[in-house]
This record gives C-alpha cells, sequence and structure tokens, in this order.
C-alpha cells in the first residue's frame, strides 16, 4: 500500500517508507521497486493488467440495488451505498465479465476493496453466480479474484446466503469439467475466504496477500495470544498448505495464461473423448439448473416493533438462544432420536469435540445426524470449544455427510454454535478452506438434508451445517451473519448498541422465516426450551419427521436441483430487491399439530426473555 504525498507525482511505500515517483510505480505494476510491497488495486487497474487489451466485456445486465433488511446504524444503509458508489466509481464490490488471457477465453470476477470493504452482498454474490453461469454455458474457465472483508452485514443473513450461492455455481463448474481458479489479494477474509475463495481447483495467492477465515484482531482478542510472524500472510498459507502458489504481481498474468493452457488442452482432450461433454449455451443470468432466471420477491421491510419477537424483543431472544441449560445436540439425540451411535474423527488426526454425530434413527427411518456440542457447565463448554468446530469439526460432519450420501441416508444437522473456531490452529489448519467445502459439498449432496437451528446460528461456522432441503428453527433461535456484538463494535460508536445491532439484523426465528432463509418454526415449551428439555426434543423431533418425509420419495437429482435453486433466489436474480412476504410466515401461535407427518409446526406464544449468558 501506498500513500500520496507532498507533490501528487510522489507515494510513499507502507512497507519501506521510500519516496517513489508515481508514474515509475505504476510502470511497475504498484509494487515498490525498492522493497517489493505490492499496493492495493482497484478492479478496473486489476483487469488491465490481467486481460488482452480490448478483450473485456461487461456482463450485460447488472441486478438492481437491495436494501432487503431495511438496515440503518449510524446512516442508512443506502446512503452507504451511495457514498461508495461515488468514491470509487463503481456499482458495487465486484467487476464481472468475460475476456481472453493470452488468447483464451474466460470469465472473470474482480472484487475492489475500496467499495464498502469489498463486502459480499445479494448483488456482489449474484454478480459472481452470474459469472459462473456464462463461464459454465461459453464452456471456458473462470477467474475469481478476491479482495474482501467479508460478509456485508448490513444485508443480514441474506449475506451469508451468498456463500452458498456462489459455491454451488463453483460446484457445477467442478461437475462439468470446467477449470476454476482463485487468485487471493490483500485481504480476503470472512464468507468470501470461506467459499469461493478457497473452494476453486486452483487456489493462488499474489505476494503480500492476506487471507482468513477470522481476522489477526479477532484472533488475537479471542486467544489473548500474540500471533505468529507472517500470520495468515501469503508465505504463511504456503507453508500450512492453504494455497498452490505464491505468485509476484509481474508474473501474474504470465502464471495464468499457463494455467489455461493446460486447461484447454486438457479439456480438447475431454471432449475428443466424450463429445456428450459439451453444454449448451444458456442466457446469461440463468439459473443452470433450470435455464431461467432465478426468481425473486419483494424486500419485507422493517419489521413493527413488538412483532412476534422479530424486532421488539430481539435482543432477548439473543440471550434465549445463548442460555446454558437450553439442550445441546446430544440431549436432542438421546430425546428426539432412537439408537444414536456416534461416529468420531475427521480419519485425518483429529476429533473435534464441537462437533458430533453419527447414525440414528426416527421410528423406523435410519439417517446420519451431525450436530455442534456445546455442554450446559463452564467445564463442559470449555472442553466442547463452547460449540465453536475446528477445521477437524468441519471435516468430520463432512465425512459423516458423504458417508450418508454413499448408504443413500438423509441428513439432519442441528445447529448451535456462536460460530467457527477463530483461534490460531485453526487458522493455521484451514478453517476458511473446511467450511468452504462444506457448503460446496453439501449444495450437492444426492440425498435429503433438514438443518435445525437450535440455539445460536454464528454466520460461516453455522451454514457449513446448514446448506439444507428445509432449514427449521427453534422458537427462540437466532441465525445472523454476525454477532449482535460485532456488528455493533463495527457499525456504531462502541459494543453496547448490541440490543439496537440485534434490531436491526433481523435475526430471529420470525425474521429468518419472513426472508426466506428458514422454511419454519419449531414451538418451544414454555417459557422455552431449557425449561423442558424432554418436551422440547418431542417438538423438534415431529418438526423434522414432518420435513423429512416428503423428501424421502424426491429423486436425487431433483433434490440438487431445487436445492441449488432455493439458495439462488437468495440472490438479486434480477433488478429489484429479495426476500419474501411476512405472509410467509408458519401460521399464527396455536397448539401444536398432529403428528401426521405432513403438517407444519405451529408458533405457541413468546415466553419471556432470559438472561444474555453470552461468553466474553
Amino acid at each position: 500500500m501506498t500513500a500520496t504525498v507532498g507533490e501528487p507525482g510522489w507515494s510513499r511505500c507502507a512497507g519501506c517508507a521510500a519516496l517513489l515517483y508515481r508514474r515509475r510505480l505504476r510502470r511497475n505494476l504498484d509494487v515498490c521497486p525498492e522493497c517489493g510491497a505490492h499496493a492495493r488495486l482497484g478492479a478496473p487497474e486489476r483487469l488491465r493488467q490481467l486481460v488482452d487489451p480490448g478483450s473485456f466485456a461487461a456482463l450485460p445486465d447488472r441486478p438492481g440495488d437491495v436494501d432487503p433488511i431495511g438496515f440503518v446504524d449510524v446512516l442508512p444503509y443506502p446512503h452507504r451505498l451511495t457514498a461508495a458508489r461515488e468514491g470509487t466509481g463503481l456499482p458495487e464490490a465486484v467487476v464481472c465479465g468475460t475476456a481472453r488471457l493470452g488468447g483464451h477465453p474466460v470469465a472473470l470476477a474482480v472484487m475492489d476493496f475500496r467499495f464498502l470493504g469489498g463486502s459480499l452482498g445479494c448483488v456482489a454474490g449474484e454478480l459472481v453466480a452470474r459469472t459462473a453461469d456464462r463461464a459454465l454455458a461459453d464452456g471456458v474457465p473462470l477467474i475469481v479474484v478476491t479482495a474482501s472483508g467479508g460478509a456485508r452485514m448490513q444485508e443480514g443473513a441474506l449475506s451469508l446466503m451468498q456463500m452458498v450461492t456462489v459455491s454451488q455455481a463453483v460446484a457445477q463448474l467442478r461437475e462439468a469439467g470446467l477449470l476454476t481458479v482463485s487468485v487471493l489479494t490483500d485481504p480476503t477474509y470472512g464468507a468470501v475466504a470461506a467459499s469461493f475463495a478457497t473452494n476453486t481447483d486452483l487456489v493462488l495467492a499474489e505476494s503480500g496477500a492476506r487471507m482468513g477465515f477470522a481476522g489477526p484482531r479477532v484472533v488475537r482478542q479471542v486467544t489473548g495470544r500474540d500471533l505468529p510472524d507472517g500470520f495468515q500472510s501469503a508465505d504463511f498459507l504456503l507453508r500450512h498448505g492453504q494455497v498452490d502458489m505464491v505468485v509476484p504481481r509481474p508474473a501474474l498474468r504470465a502464471r495464468l495464461v499457463a494455467l489455461l493452457a493446460a486447461a484447454r488442452a486438457g479439456r480438447r482432450a475431454v471432449l475428443r473423448r466424450e463429445p456428450a461433454r459439451l453444454l449448451p449455451r444458456q442466457p446469461a443470468g440463468a439459473s443452470p439448473a433450470t435455464g431461467r432466471p432465478a426468481t425473486r420477491r419483494p424486500a419485507i421491510g422493517p419489521a413493527p416493533a413488538g412483532s412476534g419477537g422479530a424486532a421488539g424483543d430481539a435482543w432477548g431472544t439473543v440471550g434465549i438462544a445463548r442460555h446454558p441449560g437450553r439442550p445441546t445436540a446430544l440431549d436432542y439425540l438421546a430425546t428426539a432420536f432412537d439408537g444414536f451411535v456416534e461416529l468420531h474423527g475427521d480419519r485425518l488426526g483429529a476429533d473435534c469435540p464441537a462437533v458430533v454425530g453419527g447414525l440414528a434413527r426416527l421410528g423406523d427411518r435410519h439417517l446420519v445426524v451431525v450436530g455442534h456440542q456445546k455442554g450446559h457447565t463452564t467445564a463442559e463448554l470449555t472442553a466442547r470449544n463452547f460449540g465453536m468446530a475446528s477445521p477437524a469439526g468441519h471435516r468430520k460432519a463432512l465425512r459423516l455427510m458423504r458417508l450418508a450420501a454413499r448408504l443413500g441416508l438423509p441428513v439432519v444437522t442441528l445447529v448451535d454454535t456462536p460460530g467457527a473456531d477463530p483461534g490460531v490452529a485453526a487458522e493455521m489448519q484451514g478453517q476458511a478452506a473446511a467450511i468452504a467445502e462444506n457448503i460446496l459439498t453439501m449444495s450437492g449432496l444426492p440425498v435429503p438434508v433438514v438443518a435445525v437451528v437450535t440455539g445460536e446460528g454464528g454466520s460461516g461456522g453455522a451454514l457449513a451445517l446448514a446448506v439444507a432441503d428445509r432449514v427449521l428453527m427453534l422458537q427462540h433461535a437466532v441465525y445472523s451473519v454476525i454477532s449482535p456484538e460485532g456488528c455493533a463494535a463495527v457499525l456504531w460508536p462502541d459494543s453496547s448498541a448490541a440490543p439496537q445491532a440485534a434490531r436491526a439484523l433481523r435475526l430471529t426465528a420470525p425474521d429468518l422465516c419472513a426472508l426466506g432463509i428458514a422454511d419454519d418454526i419449531v414451538p418451544e415449551p414454555v417459557p422455552a426450551a431449557h425449561a423442558d428439555p424432554a418436551a422440547a426434543g418431542e417438538l423438534l423431533r415431529r418438526a423434522v419427521l414432518a420435513h423429512l418425509t416428503p423428501l424421502l420419495d424426491v429423486p436425487a437429482a431433483a433434490l440438487v436441483r431445487r436445492r441449488r435453486q432455493r439458495f439462488r433466489r437468495f440472490g438479486a436474480a434480477r433488478p429489484g430487491v429479495v426476500g419474501v412476504p411476512a405472509d410467509a410466515c408458519p401460521p399464527a401461535p396455536g397448539p401444536a399439530a398432529p403428528d401426521d407427518g405432513r403438517s407444519p409446526v405451529p408458533v405457541p406464544a413468546a415466553g419471556p426473555s432470559g438472561p444474555d449468558q453470552r461468553r466474553n
């Protein structure tokens, strides 16, 4: 990074403090000739350096603006968008299109950190997915150049869903035998790191790039430890096996051209042997699964205060979701399921205690269950790392889900985590890539998947177990792109605004149902699940049966197609906004429905809010 000083024609290198003539720096591709520090590039300059001159063509259509949850912190979200556009000259945080590199046709998505920190929102996610669609339609490789701080919290959980939207588009390119390449630039964190930055075929890191799931400040605050030298740097990632290569900027174009040449030769050989693999051309922006644009519904707008927990007592609901007496995955496995047989280990040398799973039954239906495990006492919570899965935990879950696919068994996941493990060891072991692989694989599992958010659904750590055909939430569960405290610390003057952030994030079960992310709300005993764990288990059992049973007769190909359509609709598929009407929520509170295997589970009246038991 450089800073302009004195005369406009001069810059000072942030790496060595050398005073550099700006034209000389630009000729050197914004790499300091004295120390080699790589300055950040905007997307237009990145494209100028990479693609053949005159070959770039932007995607023809851009999705319209979205403000799906009416988010307001110290500024309304639309005002922040306007300022970002005025400051960068770009409509969004990613520039997408087709081009040629060394004569090879490609589809490209290039992120720009200057635009709201390169954050991933509904429009940005839809644009990257459309770029992958175009690559699939044209039968060409996809290159994504990442620069992002993570998900765009002003769009709530819908921004989190973009991790799936793009990952499943990458999965379809994998299935078609088309090369996908990500180029990590500085910085690449959070939702982008844990999805399309790391689940491509090849991952290149530009010299000086940093990448991780949790940022270094968060890791330091959570662990209280000094970080290793070069933590999360490109060379650190290379030493720990998380990238294929580190490439200095002057060599990046040539390296990409060489990779594209190899991929083109291989694809020609495949198509000579298997001409049926030639893909039909689809309209740009169409869903590869259907050939039609994904559907979009109106935004729900701000919820009125006191609307069943959606806004009036969101912070109280957070407290209940974190209550230490709340039933855990093992509690539900004992009360809601039959004959649980736990299976351990990731088969690579570790067994994460924060994730439990194995074989179980619901009556005569055999299935695989995987869930986050917290605990009730301080000792149990500490032993289970507060339900925060390490990469080994995500790999264990993935192993069990792949086992389910081989055996033809449905999968049920129980989600209850404040987030993925943000520790130093987790980052060294590839936390972002582990989450990314779970998301990508779950999008294509050929068996029914039902996810139940039983307590906290914290960001990417929750999503790693929640790419499902049906997503249920317990009445007092929450599901969010970021914790209220974290959101308040970033967008408000301090974390004391957490209650206000909880309301703005739209994280309660009625909120998520209204947004279309959750399909149904599972009632809890009064006042909440921790008051009667056995009754809570019975209610969960009935809800899972009601939603799983209709899926059992759906052919595998249709399951995958519908699942991918489900998550694609969370993007800005066409100009306008996203979301679903508030009347898409379950019925009004009432007594539990009979267990007929078909009836939705209604929502009882909300109980009183409990204390905030969040670990600090």
